[in-house]
């Protein structure tokens, strides 16, 4: 019978915590840090390595979800990194302009974090950049003999000319295996949902302007709030990951007794162990209720969004997001 075999976090942390030390020395080396788990992770082990040689920036892209980036800043000052936060959104809705695609999408917000950093860099000295690169962000990025599902922004997205040096400790790891060595560091986003690199940017389909990406945002804290109230509850599972997309689908409606069109938002939930596959969640129909009437009663929706549908896909043959 095969022995099965365990993660060891914190061997995995004090290898890395040497591997870091032995790549960056004595100079300084600057990351993204987003709030998510990876690039949280990722912190955390290379200012155990090297301390205040590492400079921590957190980019709002403008695509963030309702209050985040409040509460992440608050979070990485409580774990004592060097913070720079750079506050971007009109730098990236002029990059991505009338950009659609979402190959092009990811791989535009990609280059434009990577000349942030380099621009933030020049500033503390760093030829180092750290990064949460995960493996299925690599693996789905193609390469060699591997198609490419979808570019990740932190792998697609980096530029040929980039002059920093990578530094990437959960390089071969997979989601559970980072939640693991988050749970052995007792990190406050163990359990935190994934949440995209480019954040709203791929869950609003087609143009992106504020005005979509507000609608989008607003969404996703509607689903957020009453998943987390059933959970709490007691009526449901907590989803591995949970959220609202802004289809770009014009549906028919009534608003007051007049034919209007709006936007469709599709509700997702899906669980997964490794991100490599998933499940779709099946959500109580009372809890989807409160969603779609949450939505399209909401102060800031009821008069552009007028249907909620759910999808009911797994992983493969669909990917966790929409684009």
């Amino acid at each position: 019978m095969a022995e099965t075999l365990v993660f060891d976090a914190a061997g995995f942390v004090a290898e890395q915590v040497a591997a870091v030390k032995k790549q960056v020395g004595s100079r300084t080396a600057v990351i993204a840090v987003s709030g998510g788990v990876d690039s949280t992770i990722a912190a955390a082990i290379v200012h155990t390595a090297i301390g205040k040689q590492l400079h921590a920036v957190y980019v709002d892209t403008g695509f963030m979800r309702k209050g985040e980036s409040e509460a992440v800043e608050a979070m990485y000052k409580r774990m004592g990194l060097n913070l720079t936060v750079v506050h971007a959104g009109p730098e990236y809705f002029e990059a991505l302009g009338s950009t659609t695609e979402p190959e092009a999408k990811r791989k535009i917000i990609g280059e434009k974090f990577i000349r942030i950093f380099e621009r933030e860099s020049k500033k503390t000295g760093a030829t180092v950049l750290v990064q949460g690169t995960i493996a299925p962000d690599w693996i789905e990025s193609g390469g060699g003999k591997r198609d490419t599902i979808k570019s990740h922004h932190n792998v697609g997205g980096l530029p040929k000319d980039m002059k920093l040096e990578l530094c990437e400790p959960l390089y071969h790891l997979y989601k559970d295996e980072v939640r693991a060595v988050a749970r052995h560091l007792k990190v406050e986003v163990a359990e935190r949902q994934p949440f995209p690199g480019p954040g709203l940017a791929v869950r609003v389909i087609g143009n992106l302007t504020p005005e979509r990406v507000q609608l989008a945002r607003e969404a996703c804290d509607v689903v957020e709030r009453e998943i987390e109230a059933a959970v709490a509850a007691g009526k449901m599972a907590k989803p591995w990951q949970y959220f609202a997309v802004l289809t770009n689908t014009p549906s028919v409606g009534v608003q007051g007794d007049l034919r209007a069109y709006g936007e469709t938002v599709a509700v997702r939930a899906i669980d997964s162990l490794d991100a490599m596959t998933g499940t779709a969640v099946h959500v109580p129909y009372e809890v989807l209720g409160r969603i779609a009437r949450g939505i399209t009663n909401h102060p800031k929706m009821k008069d552009k969004v007028n249907r909620v549908v759910y999808d009911i896909t797994d992983k493969p043959p669909a990917t966790v997001e929409w684009e």
